[in-house]
């Protein structure tokens, strides 16, 4: 299975998600080394972007080796072109428009899901967007505001008429943020409403829920996020499966130790010791997720300040870990 969005042809239509702190550099780079087709930035303030505030440029800066997009928000159309046009300049292969954060942060500054009760505002940062940039413009958005207000079937007819040429439909309204179960039946009412790629998004966690999500929603494509926290050979293996049929075994625990090693060393290197021991300690904690004594190896991994101490109390974790599942 491949997927073309614009010009742009992918391998495989399985797509990291936009995860603000979580989809960073390192770990996009874990994720595209087991074959995701797509990753996505985490979401980038368009303002911020536009004043070149450090930290963001850093934030935006495309991974090389495959195929990555920027993903912007904002509530001011022409700003949000300017930060595309930016973002092209920098190396990004695809630009996403954020219409789906339900942060209350994010919200307060009438952006991210509160464009889905604005369509007129959303249409004209959608062209405005697209007529920033040559490159393919995609929009990931929630099936609505609320239960009152599904309209993403409409926006997404908004959309393919300002030029956007894909769509990602996260199955919840932004009333539910993360609770509930995301609605795979609405992708498909979306899907039916345009002629543009629609990829569907939500409580994609095992292989078998990759299949389900698609045969309901009859999407073009499957975003995974949250299924992706300490995994991020997920995406890869669901690639795999459905070009395939096969089901890659989940990594044992040495396996997901050299993973994680590597990515540890990434994080460090990425954002330097200081900075980097408490970011490599959440994604850490996600990996440990399942093994034995890991609540408890979790409360003492949260008082490790020192890159070598850290790598300390994981590998004797680890080792004690193998030991008892081996026993």
């Amino acid at each position: 299975m491949t997927l073309k969005i614009g010009s742009i042809r992918l391998d495989n239509p399985v797509i990291l998600a936009p995860m603000a702190g979580v989809s960073d550099a390192p770990f996009r780079r874990a994720a595209k080394r087991f074959g995701v087709g797509l990753t996505v930035s985490e979401m980038i303030a368009s303002k911020a972007m536009v004043r070149a505030h450090s930290k963001t440029l850093r934030m935006s800066a495309p991974v090389q080796d495959g195929v990555e997009a920027v993903q912007i928000v904002g509530c001011e159309a022409d700003v949000m072109g300017d930060a595309a046009r930016m973002n092209e300049q920098r190396g990004a292969a695809l630009i996403d428009i954020n219409m789906g954060c339900p942060a209350k942060k994010i919200i307060r500054g009438e952006a991210g899901a509160a464009l889905m009760k604005d369509e007129v505002l959303a249409g004209r940062i959608m062209e405005s967007v697209v007529r920033a940039v040559s490159l393919p413009v995609t929009v990931k958005m929630r099936l609505g505001w609320d239960e009152s207000c599904i309209n993403a079937p409409r926006l997404a007819r908004i959309a393919q008429e300002s030029g956007v040429a894909m769509i990602t439909v996260h199955g919840r309204t932004r009333a539910q943020f993360y609770g509930g179960q995301a609605d795979w039946d609405r992708i498909g009412e979306v899907k039916r409403a345009v002629g543009i790629p629609v990829i569907a998004n939500g409580d994609v966690t095992t292989l078998k829920r990759a299949h389900e999500i698609l045969d309901r929603s009859q999407a073009d494509g499957v975003m995974i996020g949250r299924g992706a926290y300490g995994r991020p050979w997920f995406p890869g293996h669901v690639a795999h499966y459905l070009k395939t049929g096969e089901c890659l075994p989940e990594l044992d625990p040495a396996q997901r130790l050299a993973v994680l090693m590597d990515h540890v060393e990434d994080i460090l290197d990425h954002y330097g010791e200081r900075a980097g021991v408490p970011l490599a300690r959440k994604h850490i904690a996600w990996y440990s997720s399942g093994l034995p004594g890991s609540a408890q190896f979790r409360g003492e991994l949260m008082r490790q300040s020192e890159p070598d101490a850290l790598r300390g109390k994981l590998q004797s974790f680890w080792a004690q870990a193998c030991d008892r599942l081996a026993a």
